[in-house]
């Protein structure tokens, strides 16, 4: 064998972190080109070019494998969300670039978070841990409505929860092609603030 030939064969050593990161790209390639069901630890190992045993150093199930990508997109909206409220100035600039930022993760990569809740098992894990980050969100939006507009507790925590289905609706039109980004945050911006600052005046604010 030829000295070019080895070097062709030798495995290129990534650090660990790295390596888990091109398992879960790959992973996340597969279920957009071909759907969930094509993940598997045998075929991620093959397309990557590692042993099967070393995608499973990395993740002991197929389960673990996914919630993990799933944890990632959504850890990742969380943060960038946190990002933008921090930089928002006002209410509405807070509901503006959350919304915005939500749809376009709807827009890019929803179809790859709701093929990863589609599998029960996923779905199941991670049941606890969406519910207890929507709780967050939720209370962290009744606390700035509240500010915004003076609206009683029971009366913002139940805006806030309605007004979130408000959001979810135009991911839905969005990741359906029937809005654009701009368009639907523009909507659900002109919703959310116009419908809290009629409860507000309604309670005296």
């Amino acid at each position: 064998m030829s000295p070019n030939a080895s070097l062709k064969r030798k495995r290129i050593r990534l650090a660990p972190e790295v390596r888990r990161e091109q398992i879960l790209d790959q992973a996340a390639h597969l279920i957009l080109a071909e759907g969930l069901y094509a993940v598997s630890m045998e075929r991620l190992a093959r397309d990557i070019g590692i042993s099967k045993g070393l995608v499973y150093n990395y993740f002991p199930t197929r389960d673990a494998l996914l919630t993990a990508l799933l944890n990632r997109e959504q850890a990742e909206l969380r943060d960038r969300g946190m990002a933008s409220a921090l930089e928002a100035e006002s209410f509405e600039d807070l509901i503006r670039q959350t919304t915005r930022l939500y749809l376009e993760q709807t827009r890019d990569r929803g179809a790859l978070i709701a093929a990863l809740l589609s599998d029960p098992s996923v779905a199941l894990l991670m049941e606890a841990e969406n519910r207890a980050d929507r709780e967050r969100t939720v209370r962290y939006f009744v606390r700035a409505a509240r500010r915004e507009y003076g609206l009683p507790l029971p009366v913002a925590i139940s805006a806030v929860e309605m007004v979130s289905a408000i959001t979810d609706q135009a991911g839905r039109l969005v990741a359906d092609g029937q809005l654009d980004v701009e368009t639907a945050t523009g909507m659900c911006v002109a919703l959310i603030t116009g419908g809290l600052q009629s409860l507000g005046q309604s309670h005296g604010s």
